[in-house]
């Protein structure tokens, strides 16, 4: 079985490193899948979840990722995000407050820079949100 190398790294740490068949991540214009000897690729990712498919057939590594670059050469994939927060690490009643203090703030932006960077957070909370529905259902 053919595999390839997938690298999940933030600013804070390395999430994931490891071979795998498959992953699948949130691109900018819709969801990637990356198979093994896929072709060159460079693109920003939007947030939401990433999805190996691990080599080792062990259970899917799921992270979710606010945002970022992926860079794909045919052996190996590098996730560079944001910010990024391994599926069992993610805390649905912290996403939930996130996500009120962010709708407050776009309802109480005082000009444009600060309604974008709380509807930017806005946009993440729910898709963390998302992530964490689509992990429980995985269960």
């Amino acid at each position: 079985m053919s595999t390839i190398h997938v690298d999940v790294v933030s600013a804070e740490e390395s999430i994931f490193s490891g071979e795998a068949t498959l992953v699948s991540l949130p691109g900018e214009v819709g969801e990637l899948g990356i198979l093994p000897k896929h072709a060159p690729l460079i693109t920003r990712i939007k947030a939401g979840a990433v999805r190996i498919q691990r080599a080792d057939n062990k259970e899917e590594e799921f992270v979710f990722v606010a945002g970022g670059i992926l860079e794909v050469q045919p052996g190996c994939v590098t996730v560079l995000a944001d910010t990024a927060v391994r599926g069992k690490d993610l805390d649905e009643a912290k996403a939930n407050e996130a996500k009120r203090l962010a709708e407050e703030a776009v309802s109480n932006a005082k000009g444009d820079l600060d309604l974008a960077k709380a509807q930017s957070e806005l946009a993440v909370m729910v898709a963390q949100l998302a992530a964490i529905q689509r992990l429980r259902q995985r269960k």
